[in-house]
């Protein structure tokens, strides 16, 4: 799990491809989370409440995602939560 934070804080995205994965995930549905949390996600990412989330990376992508799941009660929060790291390891499993 280290390696793969690491990993992650490494890999640099462009807007871009941040901006697939979103549309992907709630869009087209790929990541079991209500899709009202997509413009969460969006703005999170690009902007950041928190200057170690500023870096355009995997991680900071995987923090808005979890930042904005928050406004999710308990269990939707957790479940979503819980699909998030698959839904990931599939976008940039061929990056690592």
């Amino acid at each position: 799990m280290r390696k793969q934070l690491e990993a992650w804080q490494r890999s640099e995205l462009t807007d871009v491809t941040a901006k697939v994965v979103i549309y992907e995930a709630f869009v087209e549905g790929k990541l079991e989370a209500p899709k009202h949390l997509a413009r969460s996600v969006h703005d999170l990412y690009f902007e950041p409440k928190y200057e170690a989330f500023r870096p355009r990376t995997i991680w900071s992508l995987s923090n808005a995602f979890t930042s904005a799941f928050k406004e999710l009660d308990p269990i939707p929060q957790f479940k979503a939560t819980a699909k998030l790291g698959e839904f990931l390891e599939s976008q940039f499993s061929r990056s690592f």
